[in-house]
């Protein structure tokens, strides 16, 4: 069984394969990863910041998801739990690059890892916007002295 978090990972959350998710081989689909990523990184948002609701941006602004990179490493199975880490790995003035590494919740192995950027989203102007520091001292904290690096601060 995989730890409820890692060493090195703020945050984890545990959802299940269903029966949907699948493709035609029987095992998750590549494209149903995405999903198990968000739901883990609205989560991990929430536990953050409680009052973050996605549906219902606060003052018009929210988090767009704008980029995503993921490596796929063994398939997932029809009712397995997979145990989704998630961890800040660079914060920017309008962004935030958390990464990934989903692993199955009974025997350990790692299903895939990646990262994604979140950019955060005026909806009443229509554009990117500063993230809120009630997301960015939390994130800082948990990041570090390099949290405004240029570069992040490790690779999946």
């Amino acid at each position: 069984m995989t730890p409820a978090t890692l060493e090195g990972w703020a945050f984890s959350h545990v959802d299940r394969v269903r029966f949907g998710d699948l493709d035609a081989m029987r095992h998750l689909n590549n494209v149903a990863f995405l999903s198990f990523f968000e739901s883990a990184r609205i989560a991990y948002v929430t536990s953050l910041v409680p009052s973050h609701r996605p549906t219902e941006p606060e003052d018009d602004w929210g988090l767009i998801f704008a980029e995503c990179h993921i490596n796929y490493r063994a398939p997932a199975f029809f009712d397995e739990a997979i145990r989704t880490h998630v961890r800040p790995a660079q914060l920017r003035r309008s962004s935030v690059r958390i990464e990934f590494r989903m692993t199955s919740d009974g025997d350990g192995r790692l299903l895939a890892e990646g990262w994604g950027a979140l950019v955060g989203y005026d909806y009443t102007a229509g554009r990117a916007c500063a993230l809120p520091a009630t997301l960015t001292g939390p994130l800082r904290a948990q990041i570090g002295p390099e949290a405004d690096a240029a570069e992040p601060r490790r690779t999946v």
